[in-house]
């Protein structure tokens, strides 16, 4: 049964016309509100994750629960559809469970607080926040193990639940939650900061109301979604061909020595509506890679990935959500079933958006992007220090964006826009490590005529015993280029011990020992490169080279040549690139790098580790569908 929704005042809104003046006063106010929940999140949050990173993700929806503005889009539909019981003034909901919410949120860390917001009455608009917990509870530290099989073994499940109730606080449920947590001031202060930012929402919405009218304000948010509405209608009905294209892409791993893993996609349009068909994508995996892909979650990347590339000043919502048929079958990797483990997602998640680059550029190759860095690479450190004091780190990394229509990607950054990195000055002050390198590796990005951005290279020195965890792809396959383009460097972890000796880390662990001394070189990937590289200019190169962002040896990609110090030999160059055009064939749209058996075989060379094996899909579904039907 769907959540019912009490009100004391049931009088329907009236539509009324609002004037674009006050249309566009609105409309700023809501994205200064939402700008406002994230101010106040970040600067009473704890946990580096959120105070430092910015892994929180804010919104503001109307009274149906359409996303008005935001950044991850609307959690309600879920949140509503599963939760069986009243939604009334003055209560908040708190879940992290996804498979009570449908996918709304997509592992156990993410703690989602939604909030209906009443005047005289009436549901008037909705404030809703996540934001990502250092720790959760479960068997590892950090609460991602990659070795999970069940949910179960991940951490506590929250299914929705009224953690205000008629505005008071029902502390029994928070302080169980906490009990069930490594940190649990962290977590106590996050939720009490992700909570002022539900407050201050309310506020601004209360005065939005008072200012201009009930009915104004809500017409006003209709209006908003029908914008964005008409917007998309026009990219999708201008971008997306009746004919049916395909792209697949692959994670490398899971942990447990299976992979790749495919997700495939086939993309049309049936009059005004845009078909996404994930059929063919594999089934789900015996480990904690799995992505429960909320289709209204995939429509807001669609609308992000669309938007910022057609038209960066379209406010972004939920108004177009019926424009878009998303098709996920259930059992697949991207539509797991009870109790397949979630936590690892974050590879999935980000190599969506090389998925949806690859289907929607086919249809018109000079708006294509390369593939970049899709992924939020984690580090987690934890132990006890020698006060007998637990410390515990989560930190995403960062690395190359691709190489695009409009220019170079940008070096080390973040996948989600918003994003900062952790300042070393922070880690070297709160925990026991030392930042004995931070910087660009040189020719990690993709050669094009416009060069993929360039991965990072951190080198953490550990300064007492401990455990590591790392969570990271790419170390297998390829970010692929385009239109010519190279495919980027791919991802390494390195562990040099105290004692002199060196391993290769694998991309995917849990519980690596680590003593004083010990440093890890942690390598990100870099984006894959845009473009003929051959018709990049040679200035443009040797200034690379004299920047560090790529080598002398590394412009030769680019049929330059040039000094360590970024001398060009123009002679030189003249007769490289002639002899690199003469030899090579066609250009292909999509550089992979080589086919699968080609990469292992690099792979195996270059890191040790052998190739995953084909995922065991039979035998976890057996187990998994016995325990679903239980």
């Amino acid at each position: 049964m769907p959540a019912r929704i009490i009100q004391t005042n049931t009088t329907p809104f009236a539509k009324v016309a609002v004037e674009p003046i006050t249309l566009d006063i609105i409309e700023n106010a809501l994205r200064n509100a939402r700008a406002e929940m994230d101010a106040v999140l970040f600067r009473t949050a704890m946990s580096p994750g959120i105070r430092e990173q910015h892994d929180a993700f804010p919104m503001i929806a109307n009274n149906d629960g359409k996303m008005v503005v935001g950044q991850f889009g609307s959690f309600l539909h879920g949140f509503m559809d599963g939760y069986d019981g009243t939604i009334e003034e003055g209560d908040i909901f708190l879940t992290n469970d996804p498979y009570s919410c449908g996918g709304a949120v997509s592992h156990l860390n993410d703690w989602l607080t939604m909030m209906p917001i009443y005047r005289d009455g009436r549901l008037v608009a909705w404030a809703a926040m996540f934001g990502h917990m250092t720790d959760t509870g479960g068997k590892v530290p950090g609460s991602l193990p990659t070795d999970a099989a069940q949910i179960f073994e991940e951490g506590i499940q929250i299914p929705p639940v009224k953690i205000f109730r008629k505005g008071e606080l029902n502390t029994e449920v928070l302080n169980l939650l906490l009990r069930n947590c490594r940190l649990p001031h962290w977590n106590r202060s996050d939720f009490n900061a992700i909570i002022a930012a539900l407050r201050l929402a309310e506020r601004r919405v209360q005065e939005i109301s008072e200012r201009f009218g009930v009915e104004t304000f809500i017409s006003a948010m209709g209006e908003m979604l029908d914008r964005n509405r008409i917007a998309m209608s026009a990219i999708i009905k201008m971008f997306i061909p009746e004919k049916k294209a395909y792209f697949e892409d692959y994670i490398d791993d899971d942990g447990m020595g299976m992979g790749p893993y495919k997700i495939a996609c086939s993309l049309w349009r049936e009059g005004d509506k845009a078909i996404f068909d994930f059929e063919g994508t594999d089934p789900q995996s015996i480990a904690s890679v799995n992505f429960l892909l909320n289709e209204e979650m995939f429509k807001m990347f669609l609308g992000a990935f669309t938007i910022n590339l057609f038209d960066p000043q379209i406010l972004f919502n939920d108004g177009f959500y019926d424009l878009v048929d998303v098709r996920i079958p259930v059992g697949t990797i991207l539509k797991p079933q009870r109790p397949a483990a979630l936590s690892c997602r974050t590879h999935l998640l980000g190599r969506i958006f090389d998925l949806m680059g690859g289907l929607l550029g086919q249809g018109a190759p000079d708006a294509l992007n390369a593939a970049g860095f899709s992924d939020s690479p984690h580090l987690m450190y934890s132990g006890f220090n020698s006060a007998g004091e637990w410390y515990q780190l989560f930190q995403i990394g960062f690395g190359g964006i691709p190489g695009r229509p409009v220019g170079d990607g940008p070096d080390g950054h973040s996948l989600w826009p918003a994003f900062t990195n952790v300042p070393n000055e922070y880690l070297e002050s709160y925990f026991p490590m030392r930042i004995r390198a931070y910087e660009t590796i040189a020719d990690s990005g993709g050669a094009g005529l416009h060069r993929g951005g360039n991965g990072v290279h951190i080198a953490y020195e550990f300064l007492e015993p401990g455990d590591i965890s790392i969570h990271d792809d790419r170390w297998l396959t390829h970010p692929w280029g385009v239109n010519g383009g190279a495919p980027g460097m791919r991802s390494t972890k390195t562990l040099l011990r105290a004692d002199g000796t060196t391993m290769n880390v694998p991309s995917k662990c849990d519980r690596v020992k680590v003593e004083p001394g010990d440093i890890l070189h942690f390598n990100t990937w870099g984006g894959g490169g845009w473009g003929d590289p051959l018709k990049r200019d040679a200035a443009l190169v040797a200034k690379d080279v004299e920047r560090g962002l790529v080598t002398s040896k590394g412009a030769r990609a680019y049929g330059v040549v040039a000094d360590a110090d970024g001398v060009l030999d123009e002679a030189g160059t003249t007769a490289l690139r002639a002899s690199m055009a003469a030899s090579r064939g066609e250009l292909p749209l999509f550089n992979r790098g080589g086919t699968i058996e080609e990469i292992k075989a690099r792979a195996k060379a270059e890191t040790g580790f052998d190739p995953p094996q084909a995922p065991k899909f039979k035998v976890f579904r057996k187990k998994t569908m016995a325990m679903a039907a239980e």
